[in-house]
């Protein structure tokens, strides 16, 4: 029987393996499976004692570090509702996001990359009024943990209460919130792992925030399956690629951004620099497929993608058996329990192999957004969720996408809502209308560009657009 929430996952785990590697940083710190428990177990106890409850609300907004795992674990211990937000987010999207999910705890640290969160955080608190801060460098409160509440009892996947909030960009100028359970997650772990043959020898990258729906998936799948995670709490692609070299990565991921930086590297380089990996995973922006030809070329190992999104992620997945053409132009198949059904604009399904909207029904799907307002939308009549993207089933059953019905730009595998970015600039006073779009840009995938119509008589630099 599957493990029904995180923290049973995570005790399987420390009963079968408790020695085994479950997470390295570029400092070289590490954690293993029973380290990691008791770790979160402290944590947890050091929360109830500053006056977490079961139900609460906590947002965090942590870079990729040992402390964020294990600040995760401690919040699933309380059967807390937790809500990670990415740490670029600034005064505009922490307002919206915690008044929205009506946060009681706001953990952040003092100052990451030059920019004060605290100062961020504190003002947030302030204007929300009842909101606390939890200043957290590299450091968690601890306790007792036999003064631990009793965890309440696993429930089955659809008896689950929700106990992950995610912002997610779209066409909207304001952030949604999806609502997840430990079962949504865990089966969007299971799937990923099943389709990539995870086992406890492999060492995944880790080097996208982890803060996002896929850095918690990648920490489950690593519980589900005993592998560990190289964190590196900053993407840079030589300090980068020294690290997870050093620490034997076997699965360098995750996403078509990262991929281009590796082959970059190695063909600047005479030797292997990843001499163990097997496969590169990706997925969450679109790849030219020369990629995985140049990645075979290069590194002798194929480009895995998977496509999903915040609100049903990784709901296909490509196989190391797949033949490099068809890892090329596709997406994978869809993992355990998904159903896809592709819609015209007319409303109907498309025949088999017509392109048409690509709509989800899975386990791992969301529960539905926050403001419940958004769902009739989200939502159609049979409970399929609506991607607003554009895609087809290939002959072999593998998942191409080709195109989006949504208006929104993707720039290094974060979403981008140009309407919001189209809102913010109208409110400059030197511009009369302006419209946002998405330019090709072999770095970054797409880049942001800005259309501008000035005022009359005006102009209006770089700068201050």
């Amino acid at each position: 029987q599957y493990a029904r929430t995180l923290w049973e996952l995570l005790e399987r785990r420390v009963d079968a393996t408790p020695d085994a590697l479950m997470a390295v940083d570029e400092d070289m710190r590490t954690l293993t499976f029973a380290e990691f428990w008791s770790e979160a177990e402290l944590a947890a106890a050091g929360l109830t004692a500053a006056g977490v409850v079961a139900g609460d609300v906590v947002t965090w907004q942590l870079p990729t570090w040992m402390e964020a795992l294990v600040l995760t674990a401690a919040l699933s211990r309380l059967d807390v509702i937790q809500n990670p937000v990415l740490p670029t987010y600034r005064e505009r999207e922490l307002d919206l996001i915690t008044a929205q999910a009506g946060t009681s705890l706001l953990v952040t640290p003092s100052e990451w990359r030059g920019f004060d969160h605290e100062a961020l955080a504190t003002g947030v608190a302030r204007r929300q009024g009842g909101m606390r801060v939890l200043v957290a460098d590299r450091a968690l409160p601890q306790g007792d943990p036999t003064s631990l509440p009793a965890l309440p009892p696993a429930q089955l996947p659809d008896d689950q209460p929700v106990r992950w909030l995610f912002a997610t960009s779209g066409t909207t100028a304001e952030p949604k919130v999806a609502q997840h359970t430990d079962a949504s997650l865990l089966a969007a772990a299971r799937g990923m792992s099943r389709r990539l043959g995870l086992i406890p020898h492999d060492r995944n990258a880790l080097v996208f925030p982890v803060t996002h729906i896929g850095g918690i998936v990648w920490m489950i799948a690593g519980i589900e399956s005993g592998c560990s995670n190289i964190l590196c709490e900053t993407f840079d692609p030589e300090r980068t690629v020294e690290v997870l070299g050093r620490e034997g990565v076997t699965l360098a991921g995750s996403g078509t951004y990262f991929h281009q930086a590796y082959l970059d590297q190695q063909r600047r380089r005479l030797e292997p620099i990843f001499p163990d990996v097997r496969a590169f995973p990706g997925g969450g922006a679109p790849k030219p497929p020369s990629l995985v030809h140049e990645i075979r070329s290069a590194f002798e190992v194929p480009v895995l993608s998977g496509y999903g999104s915040t609100e049903a992620p990784i709901v296909t997945m490509a196989s190391a058996t797949d033949p490099d053409d068809e890892l090329a132009r596709s997406e994978g198949a869809p993992t355990h329990g998904v159903e896809l059904r592709f819609v015209g604009t007319d409303g109907r399904l498309v025949d088999p192999g017509q392109e048409g909207e690509i709509r989800v029904r899975a386990p791992q799907m969301m529960r539905g957004y926050l403001d419940r307002a958004l769902d009739l939308e989200a939502f159609d009549d049979d409970g399929f969720f609506r991607t607003g993207d554009l895609g087809r089933m290939d002959d072999h059953g593998n998942l191409i996408v080709t195109g989006r019905t949504k208006d929104i730009i993707v720039r290094k595998g974060e979403n981008v809502s140009a309407k919001e970015v189209e809102d913010l600039l109208a409110l400059h006073d030197k511009v009369a209308d302006v419209a946002v779009i998405g330019l090709p840009d072999a770095d970054s995938g797409e880049r942001v560009c800005a259309v501008v119509q000035v005022v009359a008589d005006g102009a209006v630099t770089f700068d201050e657009i």
